[in-house]
């Protein structure tokens, strides 16, 4: 926000030089951005009037003019296009220094000599560009300094404001925070309520409580809108970046700036019926004030007679309704509108407005009377007319709540290692416009005003303490803690452990977003319904995952189009799952390979990888927390709940743990690699990371010295059997003998029965604190395969 460094001094009365009010507003968290004279370094300017006005005999484009200082006249040659009898404007006299060091001096403009210049606004570093000469008001005294006819002696500071300081944007709020810095006391405008001279109000129906609790309105009759605006409002509006247009809208931009209330003028007699405050009607068009044109959708708040939208709430007004040369009759408005409705709107159309910058931040909602009542006072003041009375329509449930927060004088100190006085901390706070009540020594309850919508617990007061008591000057103190090591759960495995293991195979860490397109949920996952995004950032990342296989498999897609022909991803991340009125939230980790099985090499012959690739990874994964005896792999079975609908139903297991399935294994579904254009074989893994990463504590048991013993069993089995159903009732039989079984070869074909195949499987037995003797290892394989052979018809191969 800019704003005139005189207008800031006539709220609060300082001593302080502008460098030094600069420092302690930016060192309270108001941070300012630049610091320019309001002109540029120029003298010898005085208010001159053009008395009489020619045709340069040889110059199409020049005039010969005669210029009146009040005592004296001037022959001045002008080459500006407004140059005409009777203005009055900024005249250099010979000898005058202009910004740049540029010296005026007698000179002869083809054939006619000129005593002087009649100065432009750019040329006196009012402007970066001007049409023609700075024409002044008629009643500007002829002969004055035009430095001290403007009070051109004056800086424009540039305030850059956080988002939460939305009640900054405006020389009220911006005198608060000065009143507090300097403890220096506020002189505020006197706003009293203005006599009424009429009885005529308009019909005004608000549809959109939510969006519009608070909307005033007033009527004015019979204004003069041609009257000049006064030229200290003029001024106040261009130091503060404005264009002054009419005496109404300059009054409203005026209010903005002085109060921080944003007000819209209408033109009564263009309004149809009644004023409603409503939603935009689907692919609604409206002509704004700039002349663009836009399409409105439902969720855009506006404001409307019964035949057409006016406006956009809080972001401009139409170019239809507003206030024109020839308006005699004006409805004033000023609105609290809700910032979560005004959010983003201008944004959405290619806007930014001064009135949506301080809606979107937050107006103070008790404002708009004051605002509309110092409107009403300058538009008389200036145009005349007879002001009707203000109509209010409030939804009181819909306005924010004022709050009220404890604050100790012992928990300042905790936070800022700084004891400040109790009066100070009064002193500074209520200076800020928080009203304070003592309950204690020490301890106040505080009312927080209508404008800081900031400030709702104890530290955001004690923040406030901080900011205006100034960081510079807490003490620098070393911090002092109980440092206690933090207990490790060695049952469980580290995220960047299985990050490491998993790099080490040759993984690279993928991080996708948690939303996606629902056309991809659709295929991955279509029994559950997505959580849908109310403001997504774009139509195809509309929805929350509840999958991480659809980011992985997006980018393995990604980069098998770029000529990366082996691709081994994984990630870890949270997926979103609805499940009735809540939302569960899980942590998973997820792998996907595709391509060759190694890196290319002129020693290995190339070979896709396949299903046992992927499993021997996530099977090393699962290995890290000394519990992979306790996952197992399960066929899929979509009757069982064990089958994932993004997998092949024939190359699909499920991981198991104590009989629950926490995630699946398999090869990526034909149809989906069809429909996203995959001609590779893709695997990939997903599963629980809670489930995963939850191992067992390590034990320590003593080396046996004695010899291991290697039997291996050739057994035939049914196709449908799994060697890891095997393998588990060969280590219940076992018992604490067996050290180890390995399958080292599958056969089916020729000699063997159609249907069956047969597992070779080698276990290794040794005991603790013996060398196993012949007979109890026969005794043992024996029970072993007549117990296979009871529970799964396995046999000895001949």
């Amino acid at each position: 926000m800019k704003f005139s460094e005189q207008w800031l001094r006539q709220w609060v009365a300082l001593e302080a030089d502008t460098q030094e009010l600069v420092d302690k507003i930016t060192m309270a968290g108001l941070e300012v951005d630049d610091v320019d004279p309001v002109a540029g370094e120029f003298s010898g300017v005085v208010v001159g009037e053009i008395v009489a006005c020619e045709q340069h005999p040889d110059a199409d484009k020049l005039r010969v003019t005669r210029v009146s200082t009040g005592s004296e006249e001037f022959q001045v040659v002008c080459g500006a296009p407004n140059a005409r009898v009777g203005i009055r404007v900024p005249f250099a006299t010979v000898g005058s220094v202009l910004p740049g060091n540029f010296k005026i001096k007698k000179a002869k403009l083809r054939g006619v000599e000129s005593f002087g210049m009649l100065c432009a606004e750019e040329e006196l570093g009012m402007a970066e560009s001007s049409d023609g000469l700075m024409e002044l008001p008629a009643g500007a005294t002829v002969g004055q300094d035009i430095r001290e006819y403007l009070n051109l002696d004056d800086r424009i500071i540039d305030v850059d404001l956080t988002p939460n300081r939305g009640d900054c944007l405006s020389i009220a709020g911006l005198a608060r925070e000065v009143s507090a810095n300097f403890l220096a006391d506020v002189s505020e405008v006197q706003v009293d309520p203005v006599a009424t001279a009429i009885d005529d109000t308009f019909k005004v129906a608000v549809e959109s409580k939510e969006g519009a609790p608070r909307f005033l309105t007033r009527v004015l009759k019979d204004v003069d809108v041609t009257q000049p605006t006064p030229l200290w409002m003029v001024e106040r509006l261009r130091r503060s970046g404005i264009r002054s247009i009419d005496p109404v809208v300059d009054v409203t931009a005026y209010v903005m700036l002085e109060l921080g209330q944003p007000m819209h003028g209408y033109d009564l007699d263009t309004l149809k019926g009644s004023l409603i405050v409503r939603m935009a009607h689907e692919q609604e068009k409206l002509v704004l004030l700039d002349g663009q044109e836009v399409t409105m959708n439902t969720g855009t708040l506006v404001i409307a007679d019964e035949q057409q939208a006016l406006g956009i709430a809080g972001v401009m007004g139409g170019e239809g309704s507003g206030v024109s040369q020839t308006t005699r009759n004006v409805l004033l408005e000023a609105a609290f509108f809700d910032p979560i409705t005004i959010a983003g709107k201008a944004r959405s159309y290619g806007l930014h407005t001064d009135a949506s910058h301080r809606f979107e931040r937050g107006v103070d909602f008790r404002l708009q009377r004051k605002a509309i009542e110092r409107a009403t006072a300058l538009i008389l003041e200036i145009c005349g007319g007879q002001p009707g009375p203000v109509a209010e329509a409030v939804s009181e449930d819909n306005l924010p709540e004022l709050s009220t927060v404890k604050l100790r004088a012992e928990k300042v100190a905790s936070l800022l290692g700084i004891t400040i006085e109790n009066d100070l901390i009064e002193a500074l706070l209520t200076r800020l416009g928080l009203e304070m009540s003592s309950i204690a020594e020490g301890e106040w309850t505080v009312s927080v005003p209508s404008w800081r919508f900031d400030i709702s617990i104890e530290e955001d007061l004690v923040e406030e303490l901080g900011r205006i008591y100034g960081y510079e000057r807490l003490p620098e103190t070393i911090p002092t803690a109980l440092l206690k090591l933090k207990q490790v759960d060695e049952n469980r495995v580290k995220e960047s452990d299985i990050r490491r293991i998993l790099v080490g195979r040759g993984y690279q860490e993928a991080v996708s977003f948690s939303f996606i397109d629902p056309k991809l949920h659709q295929l991955f996952d279509p029994g559950r319904e997505p959580v849908a995004l109310a403001n997504p950032i774009a139509s195809d990342l509309s929805v929350m995952r509840t999958s991480l296989l659809p980011g992985l498999v997006k980018t393995v897609s990604y980069n098998l189009n770029r000529q990366q022909s082996r691709v081994r991803l994984f990630e870890t991340g949270q997926t979103f799952v609805r499940e009735g009125d809540t939302l569960r939230q899980e942590n998973q980790i997820a792998a996907v390979i595709t391509g060759s099985r190694y890196p290319e090499s002129w020693a290995i012959k190339a070979e896709p990888v396949d299903f046992f690739d992927l499993k021997g990874d996530v099977e090393a994964l699962l290995e890290l927390g000394g519990a992979g005896g306790a996952f197992r792999f399960e066929k899929s079975s979509p009757e069982a709940g064990k089958s994932h609908d993004a997998m092949h139903p024939g190359q699909c297991a499920a991981l198991v743990r104590d009989d629950k399935v926490i995630g699946h294994i398999g090869a990526l579904h034909p149809n989906l690699a069809k429909a996203l254009g995959l001609n590779s074989a893709v695997i990939m893994f997903e599963a629980s990371l809670e489930a995963v990463s939850q191992g067992k504590v390590t034990e320590f048991t003593p080396l046996s010295r004695f010899p291991e013993v290697r039997r291996d069993l050739a057994l035939l089995v049914r196709q449908e059997v799994a060697a890891d159903s095997l393998n588990r009732v060969i280590r219940e039989e076992a018992s604490e003998l067996l050290k180890g079984v390995r399958v080292f070869d599958v056969y089916a074909g020729k000699g063997i029965a159609e249907g069956h195949k047969s597992l070779a499987l080698g276990l290794t037995l040794q005991h603790a604190s013996r060398t196993l003797k012949d007979e109890e290892v026969n005794h043992l394989i024996d029970s072993i395969v007549s117990r296979l052979g009871s529970e799964f018809g396995a046999s000895l191969r001949s």
